[in-house]
């Protein structure tokens, strides 16, 4: 992975792909005062850094029936290496655990699960999540409501200052 030093212009280009990552190479290029093939230079340089790891399409998980959002504490036996990996590996396995954090405080693992209904939760925790070896426990929240969710990362004020502003024009 090369070593890449970003520069005001880099930064523009990422701050207008986290807003947009389908805008096109021409239009990207607009806005960032470059022309096209110096544009398509800088932003497969990001994508071989690293620093852009892929692009994704956000879905609704509401219109798409997924209605229950529940945050799952689970606490392992042991905090062995072992143990980490095989929890770890399971829950990567499951297309509805949507994040999944090795934390500090009173539980190991702090799990994000996106279900349809009650029920599928209950088949998720009872048939998988209590089967991993090394499980101790585990302590479910619901979410009642999604006040913020976003996916951008938060970058140096100057570039989101300017960006909003051009925006806005």
């Amino acid at each position: 992975m090369p070593d890449l030093q970003l520069d005001a212009t880099d930064w523009r280009i990422l701050g207008r792909l986290q807003d947009e990552a389908r805008v096109s190479n021409v239009d990207l290029a607009h806005a960032v005062n470059l022309s096209p093939s110096p544009c398509l230079n800088r932003v497969r340089a990001l994508e071989e850094s690293g620093i852009i790891s892929r692009y994704v399409t956000l879905l609704d998980p509401l219109k798409l029936g997924l209605t229950v959002s529940v945050f799952i504490q689970v606490s392992l036996e042991k905090q062995m290496r072992n143990a980490l990996d095989t929890f770890e590996a399971s829950v990567r396995a499951r297309d509805e655990v949507m994040e999944c954090y090795l934390r500090t405080g009173d539980a190991d693992y702090l799990v994000r699960v996106v279900v349809p209904d009650v029920q599928s939760l209950e088949r998720f925790i009872v048939d998988y999540l209590t089967k991993i070896p090394g499980v101790a426990s585990i302590k479910s929240s619901f979410a009642l409501k999604q006040v913020k969710y976003k996916t951008a990362l938060p970058l140096p004020a100057a570039v989101r200052d300017r960006g909003a502003r051009k925006r806005a024009r």
